[in-house]
Parts: structure tokens; sequence; C-alpha cells
């Protein structure tokens, strides 16, 4: 999509809704269009009233009354164009958010977060005067242009000539120029929203950057970031910079010529004082509305190059919960296996292959864990159950259906899954506690927090659930935070229980207090469980060892010690044997 890729039938859609009250909003410019077109006609009509010695009260009466109607009747105008305005950018908010949180995972992996936030924050606004000082704007300028230019011709057709050589050059040059400013928009908030992901990921890693003394390295790689957005923004200025000043050249030009053309006309008897000074009225209306005009064109142009950035992220597809195929509706919680992979292999977008020809299968109600050195396909193998990206080659099995024929919420509904980096959302103790289960009463979270030994958050202070836990879970222990991500995963009550890294951050009591919690929850569940701490999963029904994206072994801890030299040098580094 180039950069004149989004025209104005884009904004469509953003206005469908507003357009009984963009309906009312172009009624009442038209109205005070009218009302202001016919303003100086009374003018000329008071000037040769009071020269003629006729009495001009009512012609006056009639003016301010017009003036009185035209100011009531814009106020009205401004407040409900602002607010569809708001709602305009409300709406594409609401819809650019949902449409985020729908994106398959390889876009995120392959976007900024920071240039997706700019997308919702300052892209969006840019909407707003599309719609404040843009489209209609136009429309209400081509009315009181086309009114002020006949209206002109019928005083003077010579004086009209004078007026409209005056404007041609000056606005020549502003259109001219006005057509590159969506280009040289888009640029910038490109350049924004770069700066943004600069800033995000320097926040994000505030403690890591403060520990390593690097604020200022991560200060200079931000103030580039801003100096390229600031350097975009220049260049729209400097275009901008020029628009006005050939527009207000262009305007003052054309009030000279016509005062000096206009005057001696006067003085020649071939054009009254009434007359001169409504001709010159209806000037002031016509360059106005043409100055109103060309600067909304300009903030049009703004605006498309900002809604080109918001339509290209529309434009993605998102990740459906529903299932494309037209399979009957499957058979869950039947098969003997709960999950099976057979010949996986898997290839991240761009990159090598992962996943080489994995396979292995989990018994109903048994616990499998996944061992193996870092990067050898653990945590994949987890992402590819829950769909989060597509397997290259073989299938996956849940209850024996092929995952890729099961609609993405009913597999999901099957799962439970704690990440490797156990996130925690900025809110309170409860707020992340509801995310797996939205209609979970109190008695129900304790008993999930009691499980993985995580009930004095609750007692320590007198907010209990309501406790905050800070940005990120920043006021709670890394032991708290994935504890707290296995509380949700157990409140979700699903038949199957994926654990990445369930313990990497809990200190020797917890972690045999979370063994606990696990060995109760796999009575009840299918657990899958990958570890580097091979003394959490020794008591596991399988282990299946991996390295280089491969199986090289699957069996109990007591029969891999014996046939698979890499399982029993890592059980050896961890003191497991001798």
């Amino acid at each position: 999509m180039d950069a004149s890729g989004v025209g104005l039938p884009a904004l469509l859609p953003y206005l469908r809704r507003y357009r009984f009250t963009l309906a009312a909003v172009a009624v009442l410019s038209l109205a005070g269009a009218a009302a202001a077109l016919v303003q100086p006609l009374l003018v000329r009509t008071v000037l040769d009233d009071i020269s003629a010695g006729r009495p001009a009260g009512a012609a006056v009466a009639l003016l301010v009354a017009l003036l009185l109607t035209g100011a009531a009747l814009g106020g009205i105008r401004d407040f409900l164009l602002q607010r569809t305005a708001e709602g305009v950018v409300l709406t594409t908010r609401r819809r650019l958010a949902s449409h985020l949180l729908r994106l398959p995972i390889p876009e995120y992996d392959a976007r900024r977060t920071g240039d997706l936030l700019s997308r919702v924050g300052a892209d969006t606004t840019l909407l707003r005067a599309v719609v404040t000082s843009g489209l209609l704007e136009v429309v209400t300028g081509v009315v009181m242009v086309t009114g002020a230019t006949v209206a002109m011709a019928v005083l003077d057709p010579l004086l009209l000539g004078v007026a409209v050589a005056g404007l041609a050059v000056g606005m020549g040059v502003a259109i001219t120029a006005s057509r590159r400013v969506r280009g040289l928009s888009r640029e910038a908030q490109a350049r924004l929203g770069e700066m943004t992901s600069a800033v995000e990921r320097s926040i994000t890693a505030v403690r890591t950057i403060r520990a390593g003394g690097a604020e200022d390295r991560e200060a200079e790689i931000v103030g580039r970031s801003a100096a390229e957005a600031y350097a975009a923004g220049v260049r729209v200025a400097r275009l901008e910079a020029l628009i006005g000043p050939a527009a207000t050249a262009a305007t003052q030009g054309a009030f000279l010529l016509v005062l000096g053309v206009g005057g001696a006309r006067v003085a020649a008897g071939a054009l009254t004082v009434g007359d001169l000074v409504a001709f010159i009225l209806f000037l002031f209306f016509l360059v106005l509305p043409l100055g109103q005009a060309l600067h909304a064109y300009t903030r049009l142009q703004t605006g498309l190059g900002a809604l080109q950035r918001i339509e290209e992220v529309l434009a993605l597809p998102v990740e459906t919960a529903g299932d494309a195929t037209t399979a009957p509706a499957p058979a869950l919680g039947r098969d003997p296996d709960a999950l099976a992979f057979e010949h996986v292999t898997f290839a991240y977008p761009g990159g090598g292959e992962v996943l080489h020809d994995v396979s292995f299968t989990v018994p109903r109600g048994s616990r499998v864990a996944l061992v193996g050195p870092s990067g050898a396909g653990k945590s994949t193998t987890l992402a590819l159950v829950e769909r989060f990206y597509e397997t290259t080659g073989g299938t996956i099995r849940v209850d024996g259906n092929d995952i890729r024929e099961l609609p993405r919420r009913v597999l999901r509904g099957r799962l439970g899954y704690v990440e490797q980096e156990a996130p925690v959302l900025a809110g309170t103790l409860r707020d992340n506690l509801l995310i797996t289960a939205p209609d979970a009463d109190d008695a129900r979270l304790l008993r999930a927090l009691d499980e993985v030994n995580l009930g004095v958050l609750v007692t320590r202070t007198p907010e209990g659930l309501d406790v905050q836990v800070g940005e990120g879970g920043v006021l709670l222990s890394g032991g708290e935070r994935q504890r707290l991500a296995i509380a949700r995963a157990l409140l979700a009550d699903a038949p199957i229980l994926l654990l990445d890294e369930p313990t990497s951050n809990l200190d020797a009591r917890n972690e045999a207090a979370l063994r606990e919690a696990i060995a109760n929850a796999a009575v009840r569940r299918t657990l899958v469980v990958v570890a580097h701490r091979l003394s959490t999963v020794i008591d596991s029904d399988r282990i299946v060892v991996l390295e280089a994206g491969r199986v090289v072994a699957q069996g109990t801890h007591g029969e891999l010690v014996e046939s698979s030299p890499l399982y029993r040098e890592l059980a050896a580094h961890q003191l497991l044997v001798p």
C-alpha cells in the first residue's frame, strides 16, 4: 500500500454510524453559510439607506438577527462536530485494540510494540482533525465560495476578475504543496512510532539498564529516534509553512487589488460605496472559506496518512476463535491419549527448523515432563499445542482430534497454560485471577491461591484480594508471580495443564509446596511440564528428552539414567545421580 493508497472512501466506514449527526451538522453549516452570505447585501442596503436619508432600522435589526443566528448555529454545529470526532476516535481505538488482541502470535514477533501503541494513540488522534476541520469544512467552503462568487459577479464582474487573478497564483502554490503533506505526515507518524518503541523498550527494562549503568547509552538511542521523529516533523512543518504564507500573500494581494481598482471605479461613478463595501465583504467570504478549505485539505491529507497506518493494522488477518472446516463436532475426553505429537516439524517464519520429526504421546491422567538443554524446543512444543503457531509438518492431536480441526476456543478451553515468563497484569490480585475464571467467587479464588502456597498475599494487607500487584507484577517477587500464573491456570479447570518451567523462580520451600500442588492437580488433570530443574519432574510417569529439536529418549527417571547419556549428564549436573 503506497502513500496514495488510502482515499476519502476509506473514511466512510468510520463515519457511517454518525451519518445522521453529520447530516444535521451539514444542514447547520449550510444555514450558517446562507446567513453569512445575506449579510453583505444587508450592509449595502444600510449604507444606501443612510446615504439617501432613508430609515435603516429594519435592515440593521435583520443584520443583527442574522449575526446572532449565525453565531448560535455555529456553536451548535461545532459541538456536534467535536462530539462526533471524539466518537470516531473512540470507535477506532476500540476497533484497533480488539483487532490487535486477536492478531496471530507471529505478527507480534515481527512488529515492535511501541509502533502498535502509536497507531492506537497518536494515529487515531489525527482522525479527529479529519472530522472537525476536514470534510465538512471543504463542503461548506464550496457553498460559501460559490455563493460569494455569484454575488460578486452580479455586483461587478471586472472586480471579480481582479480578485480571482490576485488569488490564483498564491492558492496554486499552496494547493500544490498540500498534495505532498500526506506522504510526509505518514513518514512523521512512522518515526513517532519508532520513537515510542524505543521508549517502551527502555522503560520495560529500566531495572536492567540501571543495574548495568546503561542510562546514557539508552538515552542516546531514544534521543536518536526522537531526532528522526523531529526531522520528519520539521519536514511537514516546512511544507505547511509554505502553504500558510502563500495563502496569506494571495489574500492580501487580492484585497489590495480590489481596494485599488474598486476605489477608482467608485471615483468614476461606475460603482457605489455600498456596492464596494458589499463586494469587499463578499471577497472576505470568498477568501476565508478558501483558506479554511485549504487548511482542511492539509489536515485531511495528514489524517489520511494516519488512516493508512491504521488500515494497515486492520488489514492484518486475525486469529479466528472458530473453525474454518466443516468437520463434525469432535468427541472430547474419549481417546486414551490426551495429547499426541505425530512426526511434528516446525520452523519459525524466516528461520530454520526448530523441531524435527517429534513424536510422543501423553496418556490421559498422566504426568509427562519435557526436559533437555536450552534451545532444545521444549517451550516451542507447548506453544504449538496452544496453536500460537502452526506446525510445518506432522500432526498434533488432543483427545484424538487434529488440533487444526478444532475451533481454537474449544482447543484452548481444554488447556491450562502457564508461560515461562509468568506475566502478571497491572491491577489487583483479583483482576489477575479472574482472567481465566471471570465468574469465580472469592472462596474459589482463595482455594486456588492456597493450592500454590500464595494465601499469604491475601492476609498480609487489609485489601485482601484487592491488593495491587503493580505494573507487570513488580510488587510481587519472581516466585510469587510464577505461582500466581499457576493459580490462574488451575482456576481455568482445564483437563490438560501445560506448565513451562513452573518452578524456575522458586526457593526450595516453595518448590516443595508447588510440587505438592502440581501432584494434587495431576489427580484430576493431564500434566505436561517443561523443566530444567529435574528434581521437580523425576516422579513423572514419563520423561521426554529433547535435544536440538529431536526426541532422543523417553522413559521414567530410572530408565533414562540407565539408557540416555544426555539425561544422565543433566541429572549428574543437578546432583540427582552419583
